[in-house]
């Protein structure tokens, strides 16, 4: 009986001692000037292998955008590097104010999506999108909250989309099917309004409060006034895309008209909420031209258009990607003083606060752990 209390009470040590090595190891590594810039060359190493796959993927198609206006593209590609950022400010609002990325990780995270939707199935740009957070130092936030607001972006793109879905049904631009589709759009989007106003209640149960999972979820479940920051942010973002496509339309012959960009748009958003698919922009091609053909825009027109504005959309993101990149690689290697604020973030992604309560965790198993206080740097 002995022996095994003994044994209980060695195990608690062992992972203690395991875990204070790990920590030992990466702030070593976070240190090292060597590694920082291996993890530079690599992300760098990552872009160019993706632009090059995004290359070779338009390579194989016609290039329609040479027969628009330079002007009108100029001002297509600044309106949608506006719209990622608008689509960057009001994911950031789905994020409590401790673990809260910085907005440019964000907006980089939403061009590293668009450039991965060129050639890999759809939703891996969720995954590109963690992936791309997580890189970017100091990152406050861990895979499963970013998980959790990816989830909670989805529903609010969709309430956005519901207005915009059913003024674009109402014009007399969309035929009978697209109308359909577009009712369809925009009876998601009240739903899921539904889901975002009940979720708070819902997360605040006694019932749910005795799960773990209800428990992590409560201080994290989105407020009804950060949805609300959210959706104007969201929304914001839908109408400045929509004014691109709007330009775009009439850059390349076709007419302006802003109930076809909107159906276009919703078209290409309803694609790519389905769970998997051949690839993400050829997804949204697809259902975009095929919206535009409906409403009766010719075959090889409205699938120059789509090719156009995909084209515009993985260029704009390649653009801001590449400058988070570059940045993040500058801030990297520029040495800078240790800041002594309870806020300041190290080299390993977390806060000094954070790595206090890792600490005191800990702690519990070791009581001599607490005395060393968290590692300095």
């Amino acid at each position: 009986m002995r022996a095994s209390r003994s044994d209980g009470a060695a195990a608690p040590t062992v992972v203690d001692g395991r875990y204070r090595l790990l920590v030992a190891a990466l702030v070593r590594m976070h240190r090292s000037r060597r590694v920082q810039w291996a993890l530079a060359a690599g992300s760098g190493a990552v872009v160019i292998v993706l632009v090059l796959l995004a290359a070779r993927h338009f390579a194989t198609t016609s290039w329609p955008l040479s027969t628009g206006h330079p002007a009108l593209l100029v001002a297509v590609g600044l309106l949608l590097v506006l719209a990622q950022w608008l689509k960057a400010y009001g994911w950031g609002r789905l994020f409590t104010k401790d673990e809260r990325p910085k907005p440019l990780a964000l907006a980089a995270a939403n061009g590293g999506a668009a450039l991965v939707g060129v050639a890999l199935p759809g939703r891996f740009d969720d995954a590109m999108r963690i992936a791309v957070v997580r890189r970017y130092r100091p990152c406050p936030t861990g895979v499963r909250v970013l998980c959790l607001s990816l989830v909670m972006l989805g529903l609010i793109d969709s309430v956005a989309l519901a207005p915009l879905a059913l003024a674009a049904a109402v014009s007399g631009d969309a035929g009978n099917a697209v109308r359909a589709g577009l009712a369809v759009v925009a009876v998601a989007g009240v739903a899921a309004a539904a889901v975002i106003v009940a979720l708070p209640r819902l997360i605040a149960s006694r019932h749910c409060l005795r799960f773990r999972l209800g428990r992590w979820l409560t201080p994290r479940t989105t407020s009804l006034r950060s949805a609300s920051q959210a959706w104007s942010l969201v929304l914001a973002c839908w109408l400045v895309r929509a004014g691109a496509v709007f330009l775009l339309l009439g850059a390349l012959g076709i007419g302006y008209s802003f109930s076809l960009a909107l159906v276009f748009l919703c078209a290409g958003a309803a694609a790519a909420a389905l769970p998997i698919g051949p690839a993400g922009a050829a997804t949204q091609v697809g259902a975009g031209a095929a919206a535009l053909i409906a409403s009766g825009v010719g075959a090889s027109q409205a699938l120059s258009f789509a090719v156009s504005v995909a084209t515009l959309g993985v260029l704009t993101g390649t653009a801001v990607l590449v400058f988070a990149v570059v940045l993040q690689s500058i801030r990297a290697l520029r040495p800078s003083g240790l800041d002594k604020s309870p806020g300041f973030a190290t080299r390993s992604g977390l806060t000094r606060a954070q790595l206090q309560i890792e600490l005191s965790m800990v702690a519990r198993l070791s009581p001599a752990l607490a005395r060393k206080g968290p590692p300095r740097g």
